[in-house]
């Protein structure tokens, strides 16, 4: 397991109170060894103008795992933090209105510095509708 903090769907909820993971309802619904899995809906709040899927919804969706799933994989929480240096999306499908989506978090490096993952974000018959990949910086808490 990768995880140094044993995250709980409780305690990954709630990292998103008063934020935007709240206000878009990102909600995680899976943990696994490496992996991390939740949900956004396809609505008012996420769609562009032609009621799609926003491709900036999914970055900030794409951005929200990437960054929950560093958090959890701090030695000393109480003296780091994670910030986002970069991050790229693919938009290879589009998601309408009324869908939710699912987002799945993995790691492609953890190290004590420097995380990267990857998040796949699926429709519910399981067409790929983004994929990204994150770079997290792991800093000093000041």
């Amino acid at each position: 397991m990768i995880w140094k903090t044993t995250p709980t769907l409780e305690s990954l909820n709630a990292s998103g109170d008063n934020s935007l993971a709240e206000h878009l309802e990102i909600v995680f619904t899976e943990i696994g060894e490496d992996y991390m899995t939740a949900t956004m809906p396809v609505d008012h709040r996420t769609v562009q103008p032609m009621r799609l899927l926003h491709g900036g919804a999914s970055v900030a969706f794409a951005e929200t795992l990437g960054s929950v799933a560093s958090m959890y994989c701090l030695p000393d929480i109480a003296n780091q933090s994670v910030v986002g240096v970069e991050i790229n999306a693919n938009h290879l499908n589009s998601a309408k209105e009324g869908e939710t989506v699912t987002g799945t978090v993995r790691p492609i490096k953890v190290g004590r510095r420097l995380h990267v993952w990857e998040i796949k974000i699926h429709r519910s018959d399981e067409k790929i509708v983004c994929v990204s990949r994150i770079t997290i910086a792991v800093v000093e808490r000041r």
